[in-house]
């Protein structure tokens, strides 16, 4: 929750707005990406909602998890613009 009243509902990635595209039924839908895996988390360790986690679509949070460790943020938003730019 802190996480999203931080960041918004918007995509971290892609800028998707569910609020936008479905209206009322998609307000204030988004998942919730772990900047470092669970797994990899001491269980001691308390997570920041702003520093760990970032709001992203489903695509983008399914994309994010096609390798083992995640891709990047940032490496997927890469992936986004090369994309944009040969269909463009």
């Amino acid at each position: 929750k802190k996480c999203i009243e931080y960041y918004g509902t918007n995509c971290y990635v892609c800028g998707f707005d569910f609020e936008n595209v479905f209206g009322e039924i998609g307000k204030d839908f988004i998942h919730v990406h772990h900047l470092i895996p669970l797994s990899e988390i001491n269980q001691e360790y308390e997570v920041d909602p702003i520093k760990d986690l970032r709001p992203v679509c489903p695509n983008c949070h399914a994309m994010i998890h096609r390798k083992n460790p995640p891709f990047t943020i940032e490496e997927i938003k890469n992936l986004l613009i090369l994309s944009n730019s040969i269909l463009d």
